[in-house]
């Protein structure tokens, strides 16, 4: 599969017009970029930030709802969100509320609250797992359940799908060329090399998925229910069918990872299509951007596990951290799950991602681009290839460094944020039918100055 035809030169004139549009724009963030590179490497607190589209990235004065203002006074509609971290809007005054009054009365005390019991009686009614954990991240909730599935299984071997994303998991930080586990090209001093720890296959690939299982050496699959880290791509069906009864014969845990696919429900991917694995992972959205995770467990894990979890010494055994199930963490999920994550905000945002599908579906319809758009509950994305991919191989053949970056560019020079690694967009309840609309305005207008 290769890149889209499109005029190269005329990618660059628009590129270099963009840039320098937003450089008029943004002089207060460029100073301040500047004067970061001085004590932040690379110039912000995380590498990361500097894949955003433009020479430097904005800085940020203010957030709230589906805005986001900068130090150059600009407003902006926000369709990226923290990435999912914050996909139920910045700051809900409810949670706002919740954590001032926690941070008052205590914000660390490495004692458990009330606040830990409902929300895991609360995960545990959404979920279908009986019992839980609290972490600070997705990454260590991944890295904790993996450490959990070792012990029950006596293997070492972690299946993950070429592809995810599950943090900054080691093992999961992998690729696949010519059928060979390799370290991914990003992936910064890999401890040991992955092939000692890590099996691969292509999400939907069921045959390999037998192949991989057979040994019975594998301790478990980590993976996400609906893939988002190289674009959104959904399972065939009957994927998940067969995911399940693989790695129950074959007496491997399987761990699903909700962190990007709450998205499709108050109870993630997991409760919208009646999945059942022995673990789960969730992080990000669930405490609206103050750090905070947790994994459940089921009941033969937990058994399995229970007296190791219960003998001395645990403190130093690979799981959790002194901050872990903090306080003021545990009051932001409550306040999350009781009054954002509901029903009624997905009945809300779901009408808007149709909404912000169909405009982008009609526009590339309009000026016969051969480009493809999926949806994931409320998370949106659209493709430079005529069909959805089916696995990480595909979506990356057709990704196109250049034409995304200059489309972000120029969403942002004209008041909207996408997520910066690829063409997603996420509703929030405080997005409005004409936000989506203006998006649409936009998108349209990049498709006439690319295409026309």
């Amino acid at each position: 599969m290769c890149r889209i035809s499109v005029d190269r030169r005329r990618i660059a004139g628009l590129m270099e017009r963009e840039i320098a549009e937003f450089v008029s724009k943004h002089p207060r963030s460029g100073a301040m970029f500047e004067r970061a590179k001085a004590s932040l490497l690379a110039g912000v607190p995380m590498n990361w930030m500097v894949r955003w589209a433009g020479p430097y990235p904005i800085f940020a004065r203010e957030a709230k709802g589906s805005r986001i203002w900068d130090v150059d006074g600009h407003e902006y509609v926000d369709l990226c969100l923290g990435d999912t971290g914050a996909m139920f809007g910045h700051s809900p005054d409810t949670v706002v509320e919740r954590v001032r009054g926690q941070a008052a009365k205590g914000i660390t005390t490495m004692l458990p609250t009330e606040d830990s019991i409902w929300v895991s009686e609360e995960l545990s009614r959404r979920f279908g797992l009986p019992y839980w954990q609290v972490a600070l991240s997705a990454t260590d909730a991944n890295r904790f359940s993996v450490r959990l599935a070792r012990e029950v299984t006596g293997r070492s071997i972690v299946l993950v799908v070429r592809g995810c994303y599950h943090g900054s998991v080691d093992e999961t930080l992998i690729d696949l060329e010519g059928g060979k586990v390799v370290p991914r090209s990003g992936n910064i001093g890999p401890p040991v090399d992955p092939v000692v720890t890590t099996r691969v296959v292509e999400f939907n690939d069921t045959e390999a998925l037998h192949r991989a299982l057979a040994p019975e050496d594998v301790a478990c699959v980590l993976c996400e229910p609906a893939m988002t880290n190289r674009g959104i791509i959904l399972p065939d069906p009957g994927y998940h069918e067969a995911l399940r009864e693989m790695t129950a014969r074959h007496g491997t845990v399987l761990i699903i990872d909700e962190t990007h696919t709450i998205c499709c429900g108050p109870g993630g991917y997991t409760r919208e299509h009646g999945l059942s694995p022995d673990m789960l992972t969730i992080g990000k959205p669930i405490g609206c951007g103050i750090p905070a995770a947790a994994f459940g467990i089921n009941e033969r894990v937990a058994r399995a596990v229970m007296k190791r979890i219960l003998d001395d010494g645990t403190d130093e055994s690979g799981l959790g951290g002194t901050l872990s199930g903090n306080a003021l963490s545990v009051a932001a999920m409550r306040a999350t799950l009781e009054s954002v994550i509901t029903e009624e905000a997905f009945d809300r945002m779901t009408p808007l991602a149709v909404r912000f599908e169909k405009g982008v579906v009609d526009a590339i319809t309009e000026h016969g681009v051969p480009w493809h758009v999926t949806r994931l509950g409320v998370r949106v994305e659209y493709h430079f290839m005529p069909r959805a991919p089916r696995n990480g191989r595909e979506a990356e053949e057709a990704k196109d460094a250049e034409l995304e970056k200059l489309l972000h560019l120029m969403a942002l020079n004209r008041g909207i944020l996408l997520t910066p690694f690829h063409n997603m967009a996420l509703m929030s309840p405080s997005l409005t039918v004409e936000d989506v609309d203006r998006h649409t305005r936009v998108f349209r207008e990049c498709l006439e100055a690319i295409f026309e």
